[in-house]
């Protein structure tokens, strides 16, 4: 709907049940017996403030297209256009809005207003589906009367076998409030069906999973991320390999919206880290046309593949940030995107010296989907905060750490070779006096998280890398 002209002059906004509206009414008075034209819309009743023929605002209309907040408001609009605002009573803001010296002789120098009716909870999802509902382009799907709508999601094939939100007109229209995108912005091409998904779509799919509208910033550039030729999200679904998309948050945004980076990390109540990552899967199913069993076509698949998502221990962490190390600024908010499988503890309680833990943790680090076969696989270890410790404390770096793993993780070709150690699994035997690196030099992401108690780390293995498989990408996070 479009938004009514408001006359030149000055315009108020108010409604009788406020006090402060009842208040400046001899105020108003005032204005209207002056040069410059007033003009009064009342939200509630149409006969105040009486003598001033106010305009009613039945239906919200003016008062939700200027953003009326709180109540009375008053504007100074010049050829159409609002040239100044303030809202509740200030004496001294009045006198300079309206250029007038002697308003409200008598009453206090100020008084906070009342809340607008535009922004009443049990008004406000009803006003957004009428005054902004135009903006949706999606399909409608009408439902019988006594059809249940989370079952109904269930029959069409819209969920990825948890209970769903409906994504109603008002949900939607909520959820886009957490971005500065237009709704019709295309996002990206989500494979495999390759359908261009736009802001619309993401939104709808992120009230689906269960987000919260200031969420949808990080689901956008989930989805960017994933729809790359480098994360190859195709390939990501079509493996039989377990794999599915992890998601680390780096960044400001982490605090603001409230994520886990910490105790149970990996696990259940945390509703930023379980529905962002379920968001994009839902993406990936209902736009791309990704569905286990079709293209999807993993031989165990794994919990994490209904959503991934956790955030780094910026503040706890004696290394710089899995972002920074990626080429980003530390205050610039990101999300990295990792083709993994589940991920897996590793136990050292023991380990006191920044050598025994690499030692440690390089042989777990070997075992990542099959301990004889290098090179193909990538991985991010998630150091816990003890652990983290003990490099800390022997002055170990970022770089330090990774290096040593690295010098750790080079494989005797005579040991990995098929057939060795009884192990049909491996290498050709033309590699048997070689030595192989398990990982590329940028195959492990190194991530700090989770409880500050418990001598543990873990390790998310990777699917094949690079240009057969899949590259880690991390993506801007902008509003």
């Amino acid at each position: 709907m479009t938004a009514p002209a408001l006359p030149d002059g000055l315009v108020a906004v108010v409604k009788r049940d406020c006090p402060t509206c009842t208040m400046v009414a001899s105020v108003l008075r005032q204005l209207a017996d002056g040069d410059t034209p007033l003009t009064v819309y009342v939200q509630d009743d149409p006969s105040f403030p009486e003598g001033l023929s106010p305009v009613h605002d039945a239906d919200l209309a003016v008062s939700w297209h200027q953003g009326i907040d709180t109540v009375p408001t008053l504007l100074r609009v010049e050829h159409g256009k609002e040239t100044a605002r303030t809202e509740g009573w200030s004496r001294a803001e009045w006198e300079l809005l309206t250029g007038r010296r002697d308003l409200g002789e008598g009453l206090p120098p100020f008084r906070p207003g009342c809340g607008s009716l535009s922004v009443d909870p049990d008004r406000v999802d009803a006003l957004r589906v009428r005054f902004e509902g135009g903006v949706l382009r999606s399909r409608r799907v009408a439902l019988a009367a006594l059809e249940d709508e989370v079952e109904a999601l269930f029959d069409r094939g819209w969920t990825d076998g948890l209970p769903v939100v409906p994504p109603t007109e008002a949900r939607v229209l909520q959820m886009l409030e957490g971005t500065r995108r237009p709704p019709d912005e295309v996002v990206a091409v989500v494979p495999p069906d390759l359908e261009p998904v736009t802001v619309e779509k993401v939104a709808i799919n992120a009230v689906m999973a269960g987000c919260r509208p200031e969420y949808l910033p990080v689901v956008l550039a989930a989805v960017e991320a994933a729809c790359t030729d480098a994360f190859n999200i195709h390939g990501v679904l079509a493996t039989t390999m377990p794999v599915g998309p992890v998601l680390v948050v780096n960044g400001p945004i982490r605090n603001a919206i409230g994520m886990n980076s910490g105790v149970n990390v990996f696990g259940q109540g945390n509703r930023a880290n379980s529905t962002i990552g379920r968001a994009l899967q839902l993406v990936v199913r209902n736009v791309g046309g990704g569905r286990p069993g079709g293209v999807d076509r993993a031989t165990h698949g794994n919990p994490g593949k209904v959503g991934f998502c956790f955030a780094e221990d910026e503040e706890g962490s004696p290394f710089e940030p899995l972002h920074v190390a990626r080429g980003f600024d530390a205050g610039q908010s990101t999300v990295t995107l990792f083709a993994g499988e589940g991920p897996r503890c590793i136990v050292d309680q023991l380990s006191r010296t920044p050598e025994s833990l690499a030692t440690s943790l390089a042989a777990c680090l070997r075992t990542v989907h099959h301990p004889k076969l290098p090179l193909v696989f990538d991985a991010v270890l998630v150091l816990g905060p003890e652990h983290a410790r003990v490099f800390a404390d022997a002055g170990w770096d970022r770089p330090r750490v990774l290096d040593e793993l690295h010098a750790r993780l080079q494989l005797p070709g005579g040991e990995i070779v098929r057939g060795a150690g009884e192990m049909a699994e491996g290498v050709p035997e033309a590699f048997a006096s070689a030595t192989l690196p398990k990982f590329r030099p940028d195959g492990i992401l190194l991530a700090h998280a989770g409880g500050g108690a418990g001598l543990f780390s873990a390790v998310i293995g990777g699917w094949a890398n690079g240009a057969v498989g899949s590259t880690p990408v991390t993506h801007p996070i902008t509003p």
